[in-house]
């Protein structure tokens, strides 16, 4: 097993993360039965070394849904029918699981409509206004 590498600056050392193997359901016929090929990958992000204090404190928040009664996370896989490519694919997700929850959301700056665009929206619902008022009065011409 190696590292898991979340971006350029950020790697979680192979010692943190637990990893099991268990029997699966889904494609392998027999296989299935005897072949423990489902992955299951523990880390616990609360005792991690990876990240600076600043990401460690907005990464417990966001992740907070994620974590088990233990504090653990918990990432699966048993879409493949070997141990290997199972096990990729839950180091891949985990991965993704941890980079989505340290993206911050952009700061809303606030902003005014230009005079044109408030411009073209009144002259709009001012067209729009004299449709209306045309087809009223050609119904009450009859």
């Amino acid at each position: 097993m190696r590292e898991i590498r979340i971006n350029h600056r950020i790697v979680i050392p192979e010692r943190e993360v637990r990893e099991s193997f268990v029997t699966a359901t889904g494609p392998g016929g027999q296989n299935v039965n005897k072949v423990a090929t489902k992955v299951e990958l523990r880390w616990v992000p609360k005792d991690s070394s990876a990240f600076g204090q600043v990401d460690h404190g907005y990464l417990l928040l966001r992740l907070q849904s994620r974590l088990t009664d233990k504090g653990e996370i918990l990432v699966t896989c048993d879409e493949h029918r070997t141990q290997v490519r199972n096990r990729e694919e839950a180091r891949t997700k985990l991965a993704n699981v941890v980079r989505q929850a340290l993206v911050r959301p952009k700061k809303r700056r606030a902003t005014r409509p230009t005079k044109a665009s408030v411009r073209r929206r009144l002259d709009g619902k001012r067209k729009r206004s004299d449709v209306k008022k045309r087809r009223s009065k050609a119904h009450y011409d009859d």
